[in-house]
């Protein structure tokens, strides 16, 4: 239930201008890529590093790819310094630090959601939304029990629309978000809002597993697994 790879037809179609203007070079491979698969970095007032996730703080930006490998690399080789040019002193746990700062923003954007009416809660409507493919991601609270859990998966596997699923927030993370209690099946509906929540969802799987380890241990059939 992951999101498919480009494929090469799409890699190599001629880019417009707007696609080009939001490229941007991994200061660590090379590589010239889209914003939304990067990681942004700006120095900070006493030379540190400091992520900007949303792309808005003032500064010229310091770009790596979206991943744990990729910023450990660009800390431990000092190569913040070279892009910068200029000593500059990355935080112990830059990449733990940009993990924690994405789950975070990801929360965030569950509230901002519900607010705007793109998300819904328990078992019944998000069955509903699967059963109407209108649901983008299934979001499942860590802690739920597995027998609610393995129910709602196989709703969703039989959906008419492929959608996604992300289980990393406990219920009461999410009910704080969402502002409910023991929240533990929401459903982000298709749309720009799920689309714009997509991209940092994607970014964070370069840093952790978007199903919790503990669900590895069920079976495969009451973890959803493929």
């Amino acid at each position: 239930m992951t999101s498919p790879a480009p494929s090469e037809t799409a890699v190599r179609a001629p880019k417009t201008l707007a696609a080009a203007s939001r490229e941007r070079r991994d200061i660590v491979s090379g590589e010239v890529m889209d914003e939304d698969r990067l990681i942004r970095f700006v120095i900070g007032p006493d030379l540190t590093v400091v992520p900007d996730l949303a792309r808005k703080l003032p500064g010229r930006g310091l770009w790596v790819a979206a991943d744990r490998t990729s910023v450990e690399t660009a800390a431990k080789k000092g190569l913040f310094s070279r892009a910068a040019k200029t000593k500059l002193a990355p935080p112990v746990g830059l990449a733990d630090q940009v993990d924690e700062l994405l789950l975070k923003r990801l929360l965030d954007g569950l509230g901002l959601a519900k607010r705007a009416g793109e998300l819904i809660s328990g078992y019944e409507k998000v069955a509903s939304a699967l059963n109407a493919g209108k649901a983008a991601w299934l979001i499942e609270a860590s802690d739920g029990a597995p027998d609610g859990r393995r129910k709602m998966l196989n709703v969703a596997r039989k959906s008419p629309k492929p959608t996604q699923v992300f289980g990393l927030f406990a219920a009461e993370e999410l009910g704080l978000a969402l502002g409910a209690e023991n929240v533990i099946h929401t459903a982000f509906l298709a749309g720009r809002g799920a689309g714009r929540w997509t991209v940092d969802v994607q970014r964070l799987t370069g840093f952790r597993p978007l199903l919790p380890e503990s669900w590895c241990e069920e079976k495969p059939s009451e973890a959803g697994g493929t």
